[in-house]
């Protein structure tokens, strides 16, 4: 462990003082620089207290220039605080938070507004010591004040994520001259993750919001305290950052060689064809790709040819999530295992690898998918004895048989697929009635409700595949608003959802899987599960006084998710499918968790040479 310990003598020295000594003799407790909650200890982080700068970097980047990237749809509002509203791309760098972390470590957190953190061995409370230099993009500097009206604002006003993730922070008082203690409210249970969690906490200005709606949407851009300010805008369709050449932390170690644009534009375009023709023209500079076809073959163009767009894949050997058909247990047709068990027959994945997807794609089967949290085999030692006091409410399979998604032999020739679908919809208690499947006079209905057009294609042959068998299967693509607007409200059968998971598992499962976040309109909770054995097992998640029962605990949240058939799992390719104009400088290095575009920098050489090509290109 890097950090050092200190007693009572140092605390007094640090502005504490005015603590009940007898409390600080106590207790016995330790400064942490950075923390993480995967390594042995919390502060087991990977860089040195003294570090100069992250691995991935070049320290000695230029600044200057500008960087164009594009989104899908519109904007309407900079309050990303609220679920109203379509939130303008990037306006989280306006916002920073007490640590923060970095493109190497996954769940890995170092100071950044307050320098360093103070935790007991009992990990009841925090302190966080400010930097004395954090200000606000205006020059007035971060208190304590703000820190405690965060707190007190994102836990009761803003967005329900908030309130679930910051639950067991029960509140926060000034304890020195820039010393704010947060303690915890955890029902007497060890969570070693409270500490993270409180790191990881926005700070938002009190002065600037007590002058403001927070609850409202916006286009008056907030005060923030990040390395770039809103420059100009013209909602709905593009927004400018510009970098704050006075931005409080550019000289500490984790800012040295990035943010090096001065500017960022994001240009809004109301489709992925459209905005992939406005790139092969030049209109912006950076693509992360996301459709294999389009990767496969829609980039074919001049540019490339001349060598002008640079077309490549970056190893990813991260975790993956879970993206998949999530089914919406809200509506009562989807309450029914057998019917949720019978739609995962419907998608026959080997065959859409091979038609549809070039052959890039590999199954996902957990919701911890490429980590030492995904459930395997079947269920023994510590997992097996979590799991055993449920197994009366629980299915067989989760104690007998590994979880697997069905596989076909890739042929389109998906028959015994639909006969298996179709036996347990019969055990369901749907039959077939004039050529449509139905209950209790009823046919089966199920709308796939889709914001891309390119998903299209996917969910087509599932469609086609319900109504074979006499369900009223119909696909809907609506803008990206309207998509917000009916998924914030769980007004759809099925979406595709992407349920991306931490390495370190704890009151973010309140929000992806507890009953509360079923309820809560905006909650990412977006199959609507509420199950006492998942509750439990999030509560246990929590409370894990070790990785060990953490790893085995999310193994049986996984195997239970798996087996609860919520989702009909889709897939997950291990690279970065990366195209760009070849104006750029980039690190030797790539960070562990994928690119990291602040680390680039506009080569004036490349610029040149790409100006020249685009004009023969007649761009």
């Amino acid at each position: 462990m890097r950090s050092a310990t200190r007693a009572f003598a140092a605390a007094i020295a640090l502005g504490l003082a005015i603590l009940p000594a007898a409390a600080q003799q106590a207790q016995h407790t330790t400064i942490y620089y950075g923390v993480t909650l995967i390594g042995n200890g919390l502060g087991d982080v990977k860089y040195p207290k003294d570090f100069k700068h992250w691995d991935y970097v070049n320290p000695n980047a230029p600044k200057g220039g500008d960087f164009r990237q594009y989104a899908i749809g519109s904007f309407d509002s900079f309050n990303s605080f609220i679920v109203k509203g379509l939130k303008a791309g990037g306006i989280g760098m306006l916002t920073e938070s007490l640590f923060a972390g970095n493109g190497d470590e996954e769940d890995a957190e170092y100071g950044l507004i307050a320098e360093n953190m103070e935790v007991p061995d009992d990990l009841s409370w925090v302190i966080f010591n400010l930097r004395p230099q954090a200000r606000w993009s205006d020059g007035t500097p971060i208190t304590v004040d703000d820190v405690i009206f965060s707190l007190e604002t994102l836990k009761t006003k803003v967005h329900p994520f908030y309130k679930q993730y910051f639950a067991n922070l029960s509140k926060a008082e000034q304890v020195g001259p820039r010393a704010v203690k947060i303690t915890f409210d955890t029902g007497g249970e060890l969570n070693r993750e409270l500490p993270v969690i409180s790191a990881q906490m926005p700070v938002i200005s009190k002065a600037y919001w007590t002058s403001h709606d927070i609850t409202a949407t916006t286009l008056t851009p907030f005060l923030g305290s990040g390395p770039y300010k809103v420059k100009s805008f013209k909602a709905p369709s593009t927004i400018t950052y510009e970098r704050d050449p006075n931005y409080w932390g550019k000289d500490l170690p984790q800012a040295q060689g990035l943010n090096n644009f001065d500017t960022l534009t994001i240009d809004y375009y109301l489709d992925e064809t459209v905005a992939l023709e406005a790139f092969k023209a030049g209109e912006y500079d950076f693509r992360m790709e996301s459709t294999s076809k389009v990767w496969a073959v829609d980039y074919a163009s001049p540019a490339l040819q001349k060598g002008l767009i640079v077309k490549t894949l970056i190893p990813d050997d991260t975790k993956k999530p879970m993206q998949g058909f999530v089914f919406n247990l809200r509506k009562p047709k989807f309450q029914d295992r057998k019917v949720r068990e019978a739609m995962q027959y419907f998608f026959d994945f080997e065959w859409s690898n091979n038609t549809l997807f070039y052959g890039q794609y590999t199954r996902t089967r957990s919701f911890f998918e490429k980590s030492e949290l995904a459930a395997t085999g079947l269920p023994t030692g510590k997992e097996l004895e979590i799991l055993t006091p449920y197994k009366s409410k629980l299915p067989p399979e989760v104690f007998t048989t590994e979880y697997s998604p069905p596989k076909s032999d890739g042929t389109g020739n998906n028959r015994p697929m639909l006969q298996k679908a179709q036996q347990l919809l019969q055990d369901a208690g749907y039959t077939v009635v004039g050529g449509k499947l139905v209950k209790g006079g009823e046919q089966l209905k199920i709308e796939f409700l889709n914001s891309n057009p390119a998903f299209e294609r996917v969910v087509g042959p599932v469609v086609q595949n319900m109504q074979r068998l006499g369900i009223d299967a119909t696909l809907r693509t609506v803008d990206t608003s309207q998509f917000k607007e009916r998924t914030d409200n769980f007004d759809y059968d099925v979406i595709v959802d992407v349920l991306a998971q931490s390495l370190s598992p704890g009151n973010e499962q309140r929000d992806f899987w507890g009953c509360d976040s079923a309820k809560d309109p905006g909650g990412r909770n977006s199959a609507g599960i509420c199950d006492p054995v998942v509750e439990d097992l999030i509560q246990k998640i929590i409370a894990a006084p070790d990785r060990a029962t953490l790893i085995a605990t999310t193994h049986a949240l996984d195997r239970v998710l798996q087996w609860g058939f919520y989702v009909v799992p889709n897939w997950y390719i291990a690279a970065f499918r990366v195209a760009y104009w070849d104006k750029f400088g980039r690190p030797d290095v790539n960070p562990k968790m994928g690119p990291s575009i602040a680390a680039w920098w506009v080569d004036p050489a490349k610029v040149r040479t790409v100006s020249a090509g685009k004009a023969q290109l007649g761009r």
